[in-house]
């Protein structure tokens, strides 16, 4: 297999992942809603280019600890489909990465937009 066919497969394999998620995971489409929705902001508000490089970082902060939210549910509901309270915990563990993320990607997204849209 040659090398151009062999990273085709990978990014189809990529997007699929991504077209999945968003059709099984509630969190990962509203996180991309709202992402839609702070990149048309930054249009309008035109952010500089530092600004830009802050709020995409913070976007692909969420997306990437909400996907790996949903690999660790995934594997957990795989390896222990029966409720187990250690299985509980490495679950919340694993949400509340995606909390924490969140929580301090609204922070710069308030530290970056309010001063833009209050006088």
């Amino acid at each position: 297999m040659n090398e151009n066919k062999k990273r085709g497969i990978g990014l189809k394999h990529a997007l699929n992942g991504v077209k999945e998620a968003f059709k099984k995971e509630k969190n990962f489409r509203i996180h991309i809603y709202v992402a839609v929705i702070i990149i048309f902001a930054s249009i309008y508000f035109q952010l500089s280019k530092l600004e830009w490089i802050i709020v995409l970082f913070a976007i692909q902060s969420v997306f990437i600890t909400e996907l790996m939210n949903s690999i660790a549910e995934r594997i957990i509901d795989y390896v222990k489909p029966a409720y187990h309270p250690k299985a509980k915990l490495i679950k919340d563990i694993a949400a509340a990465v995606v909390f924490i993320t969140a929580v301090c990607s609204v922070i710069i997204g308030c530290l970056i937009f309010v001063p833009k849209i209050l006088p």
